[in-house]
């Protein structure tokens, strides 16, 4: 099988989906932005051919190389797992005739307006939202749902952009905002209270062939915000054993129908609280910050060749061991500046390190990153542990006791 793989240098993990594509046999034909003197031998070694183009998100360029492509070799499947390259990589499937996530599908796993009156209309619980394109309309939603409100580009991954806003005077600061960045339409919906989690899958032809819970501490948003906080995001073992997943996953599996996913990878964002079970978004691509690794670590697989596996035999053939839980704690500096050391590491490793997969402790004069760069920005600790509340309690224990020290 010939698959074109969109831009497999950056970022980094981006070459384990080209590593696991040629392991499952496939002929990769890498299409990237980067000259290919950035890509090391290893990389190179993987890719039957790399073809450079300005920018992968522009259709033009990136249709004229997989076409260019098309005129050397069949091609079979184009994939793309950056969020922000699906809509184009949909795009150019459809103009050179390749199977695949279809433009509909990717337009309703990124427009998350159209997303939710989809799912709506499909029996979905979900938040009350709408795309608003002025303050007067806005204004009108508030008026109707009431606060507190949630606000975010409608094409926004994740938690990136996104404001809540408690009354008028909020809204008023927050439209201005999005009105500077040059936003002409947003989403703003109800917030949901409620535990915030996510639910990963690789699908096969509408079918959840494998799935993964996980839950974040604190939610996402009030994570995002607060430096003193040391977040985590924890992947369970217990979603085969654990009754209270059975709806989570069900609600999975509708979600996928609904929007016509196929053979993909998906990441959906949910929320658990007094009204219940609800949808927050999803994704027509594998999470970001590292959960397939500690999905790996926790359930003894090769999480990239199992969506490799899919994509190229149209099946997976790895069973998730649920041996362990998994999850990682972000530790953010006090300060923004220089990172200039770290305390209580000897104590940590000593007491938890056959838990440890793995940390990331920048070296001192390593400039900070901003506190809303997310879980991987500065330093963090990857751990896990056959019990599921038991790493909970160890990974509590690094973020009050690993101090990151900047100036």
């Amino acid at each position: 099988m010939n698959v074109v793989f969109v831009e497999p240098f950056f970022p980094a993990n981006q070459r384990q989906f080209a590593r696991a594509l040629a392991e499952a046999g496939a002929t990769v034909i890498g299409i990237g932005e980067y000259g290919l003197d950035a890509l090391d031998d290893q990389l190179k070694g993987w890719l039957y051919h790399y073809e450079r183009v300005p920018s992968v998100t522009d259709v033009a360029a990136l249709t004229q190389a997989v076409r260019w492509v098309q005129d050397k070799l069949w091609v079979d499947r184009l994939e793309a797992t950056v969020e922000a390259h699906t809509m184009a990589a949909a795009q150019v499937r459809e103009a050179c005739t390749i199977p695949g996530t279809s433009v509909r599908t990717a337009w309703l796993c990124r427009d998350k307006p159209s997303m939710k009156e989809t799912l709506r209309a499909a029996g979905v619980p979900t938040a009350i939202s709408a795309a608003v394109n002025s303050a007067a309309e806005a204004h009108t939603f508030a008026e109707l749902a009431g606060f507190p409100l949630i606000l975010k580009p409608r094409s926004g991954a994740g938690a990136s952009g996104t404001v809540r806003v408690d009354d008028f005077a909020g809204l008023e600061h927050a439209l201005g905002v999005f009105g500077g960045q040059g936003v002409e339409s947003i989403a703003v919906e109800e917030f949901v209270e409620g535990h915030e989690g996510f639910y990963d899958t690789i699908t096969v032809d509408g079918r959840v062939a494998l799935d993964f819970a996980s839950h974040y501490y604190p939610n996402v948003l009030e994570a995002m915000r607060t430096r003193w906080i040391s977040p985590q995001f924890v992947s369970t073992n217990r979603i085969e054993v654990a009754p209270e997943y059975a709806e989570l996953r069900d609600l999975g599996q509708k979600v996928i129908a609904a929007l016509g996913i196929g053979t993909s990878a998906t990441h959906m964002e949910w929320f658990a609280g007094p009204k219940g079970l609800k949808f927050s978004e999803i994704g027509c691509r594998p999470p970001g910050v590292g959960a397939w690794d500690l999905y790996s670590a926790g359930n003894e697989i090769d999480l990239y060749r199992e969506w490799a596996n899919a994509v190229v035999s149209g099946g997976t053939s790895a069973t998730p061991s649920r041996q362990y839980a998994s999850g990682i704690v972000a530790l953010r500096p006090e300060r923004d500046g220089q990172i200039t050391g770290y305390g209580g590491t000897e104590e940590l490793q000593q007491q938890y390190g056959e838990w440890v997969i793995d940390a990331s402790l920048p070296p001192p004069g390593t400039p900070t990153q901003a506190v809303e760069a997310g879980y991987m920005a500065n330093a963090y600790v990857r751990m896990r542990h056959p019990d599921y509340d038991a790493l909970r309690g160890m990974l509590d224990a690094v973020g009050r006791t690993l101090h990151v020290y900047a100036s």
